[in-house]
């Protein structure tokens, strides 16, 4: 691999607006929707991208992770569009123009909403249809990157199914619960809600489960995707051979308080080592994480008390992300990218002092001989957190949601000057 990249990092649907064909903005509109808000035109970047561009190379970055809106470029069952496929490749070329590397993510959460209508994330035939997909992208796009991500998160709806578990087990204790899935969710209103939410979902998508990216994954759906992810990177290889391919993992420091042992390995094992088998051959694992999680005799535990907590509820602490790279490069002996690390904070010098703690892990990993090639910051902006709207801000950049005025915190800036340093 090439330089060290330093980057920031979006997902289409929480960055670029009016993503009208996906199974969010349906779900958004809903009277019962269980978002505070819809998304709307988000921070309106499909028309900005290139002022977003600009602002990154300017504070010194030299890498772009952004992901590709499926909605987007297949709105409806095996129809492309071609205009849509023009667009992500001059954002693809707008980064090379200001000297970033892109990197790409085919599915960021979000999916067309015929797939779903047709079973969604446990429906068998979805394996192919993400496979003929990849292949498009491969074909159209794939001579212009050297990265690409095929899922987000892949480990997300297990993630989910047991958050969901434990909330039903503790539903007194529904703020604490909340704050230990690193995706914005609204479990109280949801639960309110699901009664008028399954009439209303029936109606949308002909079902009253739909089951989209973000739900509670079967075992076998858990699975699905990892297949989904091997058949899309079997595809992209036989078109260009020379693109690394990976996905990308939501990874918790998972700590053990004394008694906790069991419950933390079962949770490791959970969250990554049964995928093992799936992504061993893959040319690089995106890692992503943003805090640690406690296990004790009786499963897990709150953050420490008077522990700093961000606005998601997670506790604050940078030094998550090294402990994560050095136990996954333990089982994981490809490369390694941090496609995702951040912290959402109202005041910007809890961001930058986030960042310099989470490098410094980084730096020791890597001299340590850990094969670790980019760090990329969650977010670039203030943007749609999923189910808790625009209330949280990770981003390195302030978007004005009234006139959507750009403003750079310190914290790019600070961001910035790390290229120097790898």
């Amino acid at each position: 691999m090439g330089k060290f990249m330093i980057g920031a990092a979006t997902a289409a649907h929480q960055v670029e607006g009016n993503n009208i064909h996906s199974d969010y903005w349906l779900q958004e509109q809903m009277p019962h929707s269980s978002f505070t808000e819809p998304s709307g035109i988000t921070c309106d970047q499909y028309n900005r991208y290139e002022e977003d561009i600009r602002l990154m190379a300017e504070a010194g970055l030299n890498a772009y992770r952004f992901s590709i809106e499926w909605a987007r470029i297949e709105p409806e069952e095996g129809k492309f569009d071609a205009a849509e496929i023009e667009h992500y490749r001059d954002e693809i070329r707008t980064c090379k123009k200001y000297g970033l590397e892109p990197v790409i993510t085919l599915m960021h959460f979000t999916s067309p909403v015929w797939l779903i209508r047709k079973g969604g994330w446990e429906a068998e035939t979805t394996v192919e249809y993400f496979r003929r997909y990849a292949a498009k992208i491969a074909e159209e796009l794939g001579s212009e990157v050297n990265y690409i991500c095929t899922i987000n998160e892949a480990n997300m709806g297990l993630q989910l199914a047991a958050i969901a578990k434990r909330f039903r087990q503790m539903a007194e204790q529904a703020a604490k619960a909340e704050g230990s899935v690193q995706v914005g969710m609204n479990f109280q209103k949801m639960m309110e809600n699901a009664k008028y939410a399954a009439m209303e979902n029936a109606e949308a998508f002909g079902t009253p489960q739909p089951q989209i990216f973000v739900s509670s994954r079967t075992p076998e759906g858990d699975i699905l995707v990892m297949r989904a992810h091997q058949a899309a990177k079997e595809a992209i290889k036989q078109i260009v051979p020379n693109v690394k391919v990976g996905l990308t993992l939501s990874m918790h420091d998972i700590q053990a308080e004394e008694g906790g042992e069991a419950h933390a390995k079962a949770a490791w094992d959970e969250e990554f080592t049964h995928y093992l088998p799936y992504i061993q051959d893959d040319d690089f694992l995106g890692v992503q994480n943003y805090t640690r999680m406690l296990y004790g005799p009786n499963g897990q535990m709150p953050a420490p008390l008077g522990a700093k907590l961000t606005q998601m509820d997670y506790e604050f602490y940078p030094e998550a992300l090294e402990h994560v790279i050095r136990k996954v490069h333990e089982q994981f002996h490809g490369d390694l990218i941090v496609t995702e690390n951040g912290t959402a904070m109202d005041d910007d010098r809890d961001r930058v002092e986030f960042i310099h703690r989470a490098l410094a892990g980084v730096h020791s990993c890597i001299n340590d001989g850990i094969p670790v090639h980019g760090y990329f910051y969650w977010s670039l902006l203030d943007n749609f957190e999923w189910q808790k709207g625009y209330a949280m801000t990770f981003g390195l950049v302030e978007v004005n949601r009234e006139t959507m005025e750009r403003t750079p915190k310190e914290s790019l800036y600070a961001l910035g000057r790390y290229t120097k340093e790898f």
